[in-house]
């Protein structure tokens, strides 16, 4: 099957073309955030953090703002800071000098004099970057240079049974094209460990695997935290899921039945093809944005309960299996899965009719998440102490 699509001078191809403008920093946001809304074609992406992080954390934040910046859809990117955070907005704009040759300007207020210097400065770079960009056209090709990131979020019952394996159906075809979907949700894979362990590829990575499910596991122990109301959520449990595990075993159907070729970090982007394991959190815009910093150019997201949420960088599809959410939040979601269990549709149809919709979404097709400007984007921030492969 074939999409139109940017190609990216490191051979990737980018179903959306953006220009960032990207914080680096709490106390750059709304200055990053005035420059954004001066140009149109820009796009905004805060940053809460940026600051006060050692360790791990910080690493996690330099990895993910650089993939952020090297995804795909990306054209080119404004770096913004205020010029003494921890996150070095010049040593991040070196680290990704280094990696692309990709359109870039660094501006820091405390450099420039102040919001409304940065401002006028960041402007003028900006029109510059979507100018030379909006001489870009699509190309043909082929879906085997797409990874599709996929989440779920507000799950009730009809999620597990409709939603979640129609577009399982939907990652099986698009790996029988070669391309790449990522499964991530670690908290929403205990208790289904013993079947994915399964399908693996080989030892190592059913060892990264089981070590990133069972540590967090043992991280909850440690601290004594009892993952109960937070996952399964109040609003998972009101619509008929009673625990974790129930949740778990419809939530990994998103990822069909392919072999799991590899397991990365938050924000990694992975070397292999196929089905692949990203360590998130289950917090739906943490999760989503770990996997556009690893290299996914779109999402499918499916919700019982529906949800508003999009993302700066990539689309995102809503995909309902609860027929009154579909009718009820009409507005924010893209495809009605609830004939799986209502009857007129199977599991193969609708998995068909996702596919056709991504297709329509990677040529440049809006989501409803797009039509309406839902951006919303968050830097997990965690340790990562349990994983010693990392």
């Amino acid at each position: 099957m074939k999409i139109k699509a940017y190609k990216r001078s490191d051979g990737s191809y980018g179903i959306r073309n953006k220009i960032l403008i990207l914080s680096t920093v709490g106390c750059a946001n709304e200055t990053a955030r005035m420059i954004a809304n001066q140009v149109k074609g820009a796009e905004f992406v805060s940053n809460t953090k940026g600051c006060g992080q050692i360790g791990n954390s910080l690493n996690i934040m330099r990895r993910s703002l650089i993939g952020l910046i090297l995804n795909p859809n990306v054209y080119g990117a404004i770096i913004v800071g205020l010029g003494c955070e921890t996150m070095q907005p010049h040593k991040l704009y070196e680290e990704i000098k280094v990696k692309s040759d990709k359109s870039l300007e660094v501006i820091t207020i405390q450099k420039e004099g102040g919001t409304v210097k940065t401002v006028a400065k960041g402007v003028k770079l900006a029109q510059k970057m979507v100018k030379d960009m909006s001489k870009q056209k699509r190309e043909e090709t082929d879906l085997s240079n797409i990874v599709l990131a996929t989440n779920c979020g507000g799950s009730d019952a009809t999620s597990g049974l409709a939603a979640n394996p129609s577009l399982g159906y939907c990652s099986d075809l698009l790996v029988k094209e070669g391309g790449t979907v990522i499964l991530g949700e670690t908290t929403e894979l205990i208790g289904t460990e013993h079947i994915l362990a399964r399908r693996v590829k080989d030892e190592q990575v059913r060892e990264k695997l089981l070590k990133i499910i069972r540590g967090l596991e043992e991280d909850f122990i440690h601290l004594g935290i009892d993952v109960r109301g937070a996952n399964p959520t109040p609003g998972n449990m009101k619509g008929g899921l009673s625990t974790l595990e129930e949740k778990a075993l419809g939530g990994i159907s998103k990822g069909g039945s392919t072999t799991i070729t590899e397991v990365v970090r938050y924000g990694e982007v992975p070397t292999s093809h196929g089905l692949v394991i990203m360590d998130t959190p289950g917090y739906d815009i943490e999760s989503i944005t770990g996997m556009a910093a690893g290299g996914a150019q779109v999402c499918i997201f499916t919700t019982g309960r529906g949800t508003p949420i999009g993302n700066p960088i990539i689309p995102v599809i809503k995909v309902t299996g609860n027929r009154h959410t579909y009718k009820n939040m009409k507005d924010h979601i893209d495809i009605d899965t609830s004939g799986v269990i209502h009857g007129g549709k199977g599991i193969q149809n609708c998995g068909e009719e996702i596919m056709e919709k991504l297709i329509h979404i990677c040529n440049g097709h809006p989501t409803k998440a797009e039509l309406y400007g839902f951006s919303e984007i968050s830097v997990y921030r965690n340790n990562e102490i349990w994983c010693s492969y990392i």
